[in-house]
């Protein structure tokens, strides 16, 4: 899909960014809304304070049904499905032979089905990829008449039970199917900000107005894109196509946690006998954080350098971090340069700025775990 705006898909809460305000840009084939009139500054701090409402209806939604379905679906991905309670969530990925990233995902075995929420840049791969690779007796369903909203921060539990007081007792990363105000909705305690909150799949024709519904209590407000990079970078989480892709390894991108432990055992997956070597031996590189000094970002594709000024990795991510209070970046380092407190500099526009290597999260999530 091309970035020309007649060609632009667009969600089913458009009309409504648009009536908000929302500066609208084309994201991953959308029209999508970067920020609203308050700024990307203010939504992120809101976001982290009170409540914010993002739309992600652009990422994908899939069931996958079939015989022995969570066997199949294991041999894609390196998380421990068979084991897993059912409606359990798992941060995960689609792999390729060599263990690089084809996609980063959310992924959450029921008794009868998987269900994935997949990136929007990658969705019609990621479906191919399943179709081409489930045995045939499995059925990969987009459900691509729904909408997915997120509702982040401190305040979003209180704001979501006073519809449906169930949802105060979920944990993080749980799902389940829950009616919300007389919407039929399939919700997660789960995010990408670092903050408490859910992620809600509902029937696109009933989304603007059960957004309309959380937007009317005061401690809630739109966030666009802007804030939602600034978040999430904050939160030290990865942007698939920028802090890891194809070419990058789990192990690699800092992500050895997400290898399910009895996977690491037997392996089974796509790329398995690398990434396997790859925990037992360390990789040459790894994902770092940077912090630097002052308030201008360091920005994505800024080369780091050593005392001596030769390249000796890559910023992939940077912004100035609001909660933080200071530049912050995410970014690629040799192993022996990984270790927090590490001095580095990064060339941004010619001219050298220190950064040092710090421990990620740059915020401290603040997950509902019961």
């Amino acid at each position: 899909m091309t970035d020309n705006k007649d060609t632009l898909a667009t969600t089913p809460l458009h009309a409504l960014h648009v009536e908000l305000g929302g500066r609208m840009v084309p994201f991953a084939g959308y029209d999508m809304p970067v920020q609203y009139p308050d700024g990307i500054m203010s939504e992120h701090l809101h976001c982290r304070s009170a409540a914010g409402l993002f739309d992600v209806s652009h990422m994908g939604q899939v069931r996958v049904k079939g015989k022995d379905v969570r066997q199949a679906v294991e041999t894609l991905l390196p998380a421990d499905l068979v084991n897993s309670e059912a409606g359990r969530m798992h941060y995960s990925f689609l792999l390729n032979d060599k263990g690089g990233i084809l996609d980063d995902l959310m992924v959450t075995p029921f008794e009868d089905h998987v269900f994935m929420v997949l990136n929007a840049a990658c969705k019609q791969s990621d479906i191919a990829h399943l179709k081409a690779r489930l045995p045939a007796g499995c059925e990969v369903i987009e459900e691509d008449d729904k909408a997915l909203l997120a509702l982040q921060g401190p305040e979003a539990a209180n704001v979501l039970s006073a519809l449906a007081p169930d949802v105060a007792e979920m944990r993080f990363m749980t799902m389940r199917d829950l009616d919300i105000a007389g919407v039929p909705c399939r919700i997660s305690r789960s995010g990408y900000t670092g903050e408490d909150g859910y992620e809600i799949s509902v029937p696109g024709a009933q989304a603007d107005a059960f957004a309309r519904k959380l937007l009317a209590d005061a401690r809630v407000k739109p966030i666009g894109l802007g804030a939602r990079d600034s978040l999430r970078l904050e939160a030290g989480l990865c942007l698939y196509g920028h802090d890891i892709d194809e070419t990058t390894t789990p192990i690699e991108a800092a992500l050895t946690w997400a290898v399910a432990k009895s996977r690491r055992e037997a392996g089974g997956f796509p790329g398995d006998s690398i990434i396997l070597k790859q925990i037992a031996e360390k990789t040459p590189q790894r994902r770092v954080g940077l912090i630097g000094e002052g308030r201008a970002p360091v920005r994505e594709g800024a080369e780091l350098v050593n005392d001596a000024g030769e390249v000796i990795g890559k910023v992939t991510s940077g912004s100035y971090g609001p909660s933080a209070e200071a530049p912050v970046a995410m970014g690629y380092l040799p192993r022996e340069l990984s270790e927090p407190g590490t001095k580095v500099k990064a060339l941004v526009r010619g001219r050298e700025r220190p950064m040092t290597v710090a421990k990620m999260p740059f915020v401290e999530h603040r997950y509902y775990r019961g």
